[in-house]
This record gives C-alpha cells, sequence and structure tokens, in this order.
C-alpha cells in the first residue's frame, strides 16, 4: 500500500524523467547541432563525439535518477529508498541550480527540477 511519501517520490521521478527528456531534445537541437556545425573542420571527430557524450549525460543522470525513485518508491525497503532518494536529490539539486544560475531564471528547467527535489525531500522525510 502506497502512501503520500512514495507518491511524492513517484511524482519527482515522473518530472526529473520527463524533464530529462525534453532536456535532451532541447541540447540536441539548440547546443550539440549548433557546436557540431561550428567544430566540423577545427576539432578531431573523437572530440565532437565526446563533448555530445558529456552534454548528454545529464540527461541521461536525470531520467534514470527519475526511473530510480519510482522503482524505489514501489520496492525498495526504507534505507535502500534513502540512499536512492539521497543520490538523486543532489543530481536535482545540481539541476536546480546549475539551471537557476546558467539561465539566470528564464527557462523552467531550474522550476521543474526544484520541484521535484522539494517532492523528494518530502517523499524521504
Amino acid at each position: 500500500m502506497m502512501d503520500r511519501h512514495d507518491i511524492a517520490l513517484i511524482v519527482a521521478g515522473i518530472i526529473g524523467s520527463a524533464s530529462a527528456i525534453v532536456h535532451g531534445v532541447l541540447t540536441q537541437r539548440y547546443i550539440v547541432r549548433p557546436l557540431q556545425e561550428l567544430a566540423a573542420t577545427k576539432l578531431p571527430r573523437s572530440i565532437r563525439r565526446l563533448v555530445t557524450g558529456l552534454l548528454h549525460f545529464s540527461t541521461f543522470t536525470w531520467f534514470v535518477g527519475g526511473v530510480a525513485l519510482i522503482v524505489a518508491a514501489r520496492s525498495f525497503d526504507e534505507q535502500a529508498t534513502f540512499a536512492t532518494g539521497l543520490l538523486v536529490g543532489s543530481s536535482y539539486l545540481f539541476a536546480t541550480l546549475g539551471n537557476l544560475w546558467a539561465t539566470r531564471g528564464r527557462q523552467p528547467g531550474w522550476v521543474l527540477y526544484g520541484v521535484a527535489l522539494l517532492l523528494l525531500i518530502y517523499g524521504l522525510s
């Protein structure tokens, strides 16, 4: 039987994973493609691939973290859920602060990850 704390973790996971998907699409469209075009003649292909992977690493981490929160709320014991929440929460905290700082608050990513972080904190309490 799920309680409000489990539901909060699941919602935090859904917000985190959904935001990660949107982040990945926007990162590819507005950062990776333009950088690839600019660097096509100046950087080796291996470096361009590495940069693409690094830019999408946060997308992957946030998506997997969201899935982990959903699984933790449904299947893990209290200690494993807490450990999962701590790891994912640190990633979501970085996402919140990084997006806020980088965009000066003009992008909704920091709000979404902030809400997910607050739900995660409630879910773990």
